[in-house]
């Protein structure tokens, strides 16, 4: 269960436009994101949405570019114009994962993103894929949410900035507190 929340929130993760140079600034508030892909999505695919302010889209960027420095041999995208076009070549578990990407952006308030993969050798018996992400501003984000918050296509709500701080769900803790659900050190013994 763990690990398809995790894959869930890479995927709304992915699906910004993480790996521009010069990222597309949207408009804060609340996003709806549609997956489509022809491998495991429902049909009409899944949605999911997610609370955004200018911060945690700046997050989102650097994060994405990180976790691709990590395992990707190639990252190239360019956007210009409300257009942008890239390729990437990734391992993933012991696959050259090939992606080619196309976007397009309306304004600060929606955007397309069209990805096309092969991986070889095949990934759990993945030769390509064929995925499409619809991203849309439906207004202001809902009273108590969070930047960060998503709603899954489960009913459940975990919050970005805590997964990437290793908590599923929950508020930050204040500085210097330990995480939800761990203990803080005992005092060392003399």
């Amino acid at each position: 269960m763990r690990t398809r929340l995790f894959t869930l929130a890479c995927l709304a993760l992915l699906a910004l436009p993480a790996v521009a140079q010069e990222y597309p600034k949207l408009k804060p508030g609340l996003w709806q994101l549609t997956r489509s892909s022809d491998r495991g999505t429902p049909a009409g695919g899944m949605t999911m949405t997610i609370c955004m302010d200018e911060a945690l889209q700046k997050e989102m960027w650097d994060m994405g570019l990180g976790a691709m420095k990590g395992m990707c041999s190639k990252t190239d995208f360019h956007i210009s114009g409300g257009k942008g076009s890239g390729e990437f070549v990734c391992n993933m578990s012991g696959s050259s994962m090939h992606s080619k990407a196309s976007m397009v952006v309306t304004g600060d308030t929606g955007y397309r993103t069209e990805v096309d993969t092969t991986f070889d050798p095949p990934l759990n018996g993945m030769a390509k894929s064929h995925s499409t992400v619809d991203a849309r501003y439906t207004g202001a984000c809902k009273a108590g949410q969070r930047p960060g918050d998503m709603l899954l296509p489960n009913g459940q709500t975990m919050n970005m900035r805590d997964m990437a701080a290793g908590r599923i769900g929950g508020s930050l803790p204040p500085p210097g507190a330990p995480a939800p659900g761990r203990t803080p050190p005992a005092p060392p013994q003399k």
